[in-house]
């Protein structure tokens, strides 16, 4: 007995043959008609259907066992079956021949039919549920969008496993917390005993694939432990013989997020084969069910999305930093979630090398930390041991550059939802800084971190303009506020533009106003000016310094080439940008020994970054600028009021100037924000195809 997708009925006997629910059986009805024979009528036992194609209208069960159709008519009779045989040839399909005008056939071919059920089943309509799929097909395709199918995978983020090999593990102990993230697939065999134990069942992937995921079975004797059946080096399981029915759960996790050389898709068979006796015939494929998971993407989250959870660095000296941020939190209603200080690297790894982010899948969603360090040598990350229960950790190495370089996660942001051009982007934008024209000294985000954010697909990003920066990250120039204004012709959001021009009239103005001798830095003590170069210069004097305005004439230009593309990228109008005076002035690259200074200068935040604010809802935590007192207030915090609270923000300026220019790093390096995820789900949208 074998499965045929084409029978050839015979007079000469019944023919036997395997029919698998849900599979077409195609009935070869002229190869054995009787020669003058020019009609039939075909009928089923009460499991078998019989589907005669190119017939219209469409007739009953009844009605098509007693029809009697031409020969003479090309047409497709199919045959399959609604449930599985109780015994071997245990269902039928008759199927009789007719002379002209004679009543009573002259011939009957006899198909005798043994249903099984062999089905591999996933959460294909992402319900969060496993379903039998309606269409065996359409198991086998991923399909974006509201009306798609297909399902999804999450890639274990657990900080648990970071660091240790799981490719020669046959066994893992999982928590029950961790089995809610594996994404469940059920197989399903059934018919008679003594079928089935003919027949031998492979479950498989290709070996490229078995290295992005891992299949786990429930070992009888725990609930806890897990055999691996499919994953690196391994990428078919054979199953014991089959005895009796078989029904099985189990357990899928990606090891991986889609990259340049992985799409996201992964499918997994299970084959049907039969073993010929005779040693000399090769086995036989007898039926092959597939289905087809994605990966869920890794989602960055903007600043215009409400906080979660604040992490900060309590062991760098920035008292008035750390008591602000809690202030804020509190306000907020943010837990406050401290970590302990790497003194390798000064706590950049805090904001350069790490950023909150989520996968989610229909039945859940997983925030973690992507941490990208840029030093490779390091075994471990401090990060991981300080995160809240249910936070994952996960790390996309990058490429080791100079600690200016832009080959960081610190050189990315995220725009809120927009729409540009009748093209939706529901998760909004990844924004990332690069050099934009080759040169010898130009610094670029490292194409193994470039090629990561394009294959997530579901936030396509847009290259800004940034190596001419210091630090080269796009948050020095600009960042996202939330709005409560989503009316027609609103965006939802604000994006804050650091603005030269915007400070030179703000200064002019108090200039005419009779306060050119007040001066900046008032506050600030002597030593720290000294440590970051800069005086404490009245506004006479820096309204006088030429140099000084051509350097921010140079700024300008630079970011309003950003401006022009954010415009055009994400949609916005004048209306939704607002200019933040601030001043930069051109260095060599620090921390850099002399003999690898390129002559090139780049900008720096001449007072602290009023752009590098701590969105936090409607309470903002800036950076306090420390600019000209004028009848006690800052010129500086004023103007930055009048701009943001008549949109309903509460601005608190964070008083710690070593946190913000000293080279610790900058006002970000000590904090980091979780963020609640979208209630988008990803996979309702359509992306941009794939270059």
């Amino acid at each position: 007995m074998s499965f045929q997708s084409l029978v050839h009925l015979s007079l000469d006997g019944p023919v036997h043959a395997l029919c698998v629910l849900g599979v077409d059986i195609c009935l070869d009805l002229s190869g054995c008609a009787p020669e003058k024979c020019k009609s039939f009528t075909i009928s089923g036992s009460p499991g078998v259907l019989v589907d005669i194609h190119n017939t219209s209208p469409l007739m009953t069960k009844e009605e098509t066992a007693t029809t009697r159709w031409p020969l003479s008519d090309p047409m497709d009779v199919l045959v399959n079956m609604i449930s599985p045989s109780s015994a071997p040839d245990g269902d039928k399909v008759l199927v009789s021949y007719y002379l002209p005008d004679e009543e009573v056939p002259v011939a009957t071919a006899v198909l005798c039919l043994t249903g099984i059920v062999v089905s591999l089943d996933v959460d294909i309509y992402r319900s969060g549920q496993v379903e039998v799929a309606s269409d065996k097909q359409a198991k086998k395709n991923w399909v974006w969008g509201p009306s798609g199918w297909g399902a999804i995978l999450l890639v274990n983020c657990s900080p648990t496993d970071k660091g240790q090999s799981m490719d020669k593990k046959t066994t893992r102990v999982f928590f029950p917390e961790e089995i809610k993230s594996l994404s469940q697939m059920t197989l399903n065999v059934q018919g008679p005993s003594c079928t089935l134990k003919k027949y031998r069942l492979v479950l498989h992937t290709s070996k490229e694939e078995a290295e992005k995921a891992r299949v786990y079975r429930p070992q009888k004797d725990s609930s806890s432990t897990f055999e691996v059946l499919l994953g690196p080096g391994q990428h078919t399981y054979t199953f014991a013989p089959l005895e009796n029915y078989l029904k099985e759960t189990f357990y899928v996790e990606a090891a991986e997020f889609p990259s340049a050389d992985f799409s996201g898709l992964i499918s997994y068979s299970v084959s049907l084969v039969q073993e010929s006796p005779d040693p000399s015939i090769p086995e036989t494929l007898v039926y092959k069910d597939t289905v087809v998971f994605r990966v869920a993407p890794c989602v960055f989250i903007p600043s215009t999305q409400m906080p979660l959870e604040v992490y900060l660095c309590r062991e760098l000296q920035v008292e008035g930093f750390v008591n602000t941020v809690m202030e804020l939190s509190e306000k907020s209603n943010s837990q406050v979630a401290s970590v302990y200080e790497d003194p390798n690297r000064l706590g950049r790894w805090l904001q350069d090398e790490m950023a909150f982010c989520y996968t989610q899948a229909p039945h859940k969603t997983l925030s973690f930390v992507l941490d990208t360090p840029r030093a490779l040598t390091l075994e471990d990350f401090p990060m991981k041991y300080s995160l809240s229960p249910g936070v994952g950790y996960v790390i996309q190495c990058t490429q080791d550059h100079r600690v200016a370089s832009m080959d960081s996660i610190g050189n990315l942001m995220v725009s809120p939802p927009v729409k540009v051009g009748g093209k939706e982007y529901p998760l909004g934008r990844i924004l990332i800084g690069s050099c934009f024209y080759p040169s010898k000294e130009g610094r670029d985000m490292s194409k193994a971190l470039r090629d990561f954010l394009y294959a997530q697909r579901v936030q396509a990003p847009v290259e800004l303009f940034s190596d001419w920066l210091m630090v080269g990250h796009i948050d020095e120039f600009m960042c996202f506020i939330p709005t409560q204004d989503k009316s027609e012709g609103e965006k939802g959001f604000r994006l804050l533009l650091a603005s030269p021009s915007s400070c030179y009239r703000l200064f002019e103005e108090k200039q005419r106003e009779g306060y050119g001798d007040v001066t900046l830095f008032e506050e600030v003590r002597e030593d720290q000016l000294l440590s970051n170069g800069r005086e404490a210069n009245t506004i006479h004097q820096l309204l006088a310094d030429e140099n000084m305005r051509k350097q921010n004439e140079y700024v300008e230009k630079c970011i309003n080439l950003n401006r022009d593309i954010v415009k055009k990228e994400l949609g916005l109008a004048e209306r939704d940008i607002i200019d933040i005076p601030q001043l930069f002035c051109l260095e060599q690259l620090m921390n850099v020994p002399s003999d690898q200074q390129t002559g090139k200068f780049y900008a720096r935040p001449y007072f602290p970054d009023l752009l590098q604010m701590m969105v936090m809802g409607k309470n903002l935590g800036i950076p306090k600028p420390f600019g000209p007192q004028i009848k006690g207030t800052c010129c500086l915090e004023k103007k930055i009021c009048q701009l943001l609270e008549p949109l309903g923000f509460q601005c608190t300026f964070i008083d710690d100037f070593d946190c913000y220019l000293t080279e610790v790093g900058d006002f970000c390096a000590c904090a980091n924000i979780r963020r609640v995820p979208f209630a988008f789900k990803w996979w309702r949208m359509v992306p941009e195809p794939q270059a």
